[in-house]
């Protein structure tokens, strides 16, 4: 008896042992989602540039449980056209056309949530976003800092109080030796220019005016003298009229009055009224 009880004591153990709850199993390790390493960008290649702390100019276009790195790149690419894809908090897709700021960049390890759809594979982080060149174009920029960080916040970063001393202004007299503007002399080079053409076409008109005054006084002056010369000349070319009557000096003597003299004759200037000697030409 006491064989057959510790022969059911025994079978009841193993059965026990057998049990699925009692099984121990190799201890499980769940896989960490893995980041492509940041690459030179090529074209029609989608390609990682990295982990970045802001999303930069970067817009969000939704969610999905259909969310992974090839989904989101596609959607950025054939939807909307742009060169740049990102994904965060592993269903996020995000897409723009220049990288965030380069100043955002961080280790690859921040970027360790993984997408929903494939768990293995990175899609950003909690404020963090896993960026892709979809291959569109090479030529991508990073875009400016936000200006609230640029700047800076809280009163850690504030500006230290400056003292300033304002002093009265002061008189300045400014003394300008400067020559006049090139428009004055411009201005007065062609009043003197025009005041000697003035004087110019003055002078001439007198010359011409004189000149012509004086020609015409010499004209005239050779004009009257052909007159008397041609009065002269009818005069002295014109014979003695016959009938016309003779002017005779009443103390001369008609019959000697008739004849011509010679150089000799005698008395020439006494009265021509006495009888006297005479040496006459028959």
């Amino acid at each position: 008896m006491k064989s057959i009880a510790f022969l059911a004591a025994t079978l009841l153990c193993t059965a026990d042992a057998l049990q699925p709850s009692r099984i121990v199993h190799p201890r499980q390790t769940k896989a960490k989602p893995t980041t492509e390493p940041s690459k030179p960008a090529q074209l029609n290649i989608q390609v990682s540039q990295g982990c970045y702390s802001s999303k930069g100019d970067l817009v969000f276009n939704g969610t999905t449980i259909l969310q992974s790195k090839g989904f989101c790149v596609n959607f950025c690419v054939q939807t909307l056209e742009k060169p740049v894809a990102a994904m965060s908090g592993g269903n996020q897709c995000w897409c723009g056309d220049s990288y965030p700021p380069i100043e955002s960049i961080v280790d690859d390890d921040n970027c360790n949530v993984g997408c929903i759809s494939y768990p293995l594979e990175a899609c950003g982080g909690v404020k963090f976003w896993s960026v892709f060149n979809t291959g569109i174009t090479l030529d991508v920029d990073h875009s400016k800092p936000d200006e609230a960080k640029a700047s800076g916040t809280g009163t850690g970063n504030l500006p230290k109080p400056t003292q300033t001393t304002i002093e009265p202004p002061k008189e300045t007299v400014i003394i300008n030796n400067e020559a006049p503007p090139e428009k004055e002399k411009k201005t007065n080079t062609a009043g003197i220019a025009a005041g000697v053409v003035v004087a110019v076409v003055a002078v001439v008109a007198v010359a011409v005016g004189a000149w012509m005054y004086i020609r015409k006084k010499k004209n005239r002056e050779i004009e009257e003298e052909h007159r008397r010369n041609a009065a002269v000349s009818s005069f002295m070319g014109k014979a003695p009229s016959s009938s016309g009557t003779s002017i005779t000096d009443a103390r001369l003597d008609p019959v000697m009055a008739q004849r011509r003299m010679s150089d000799g004759s005698i008395a020439d200037n006494q009265d021509y009224s006495r009888r006297i000697l005479r040496v006459t030409n028959a």
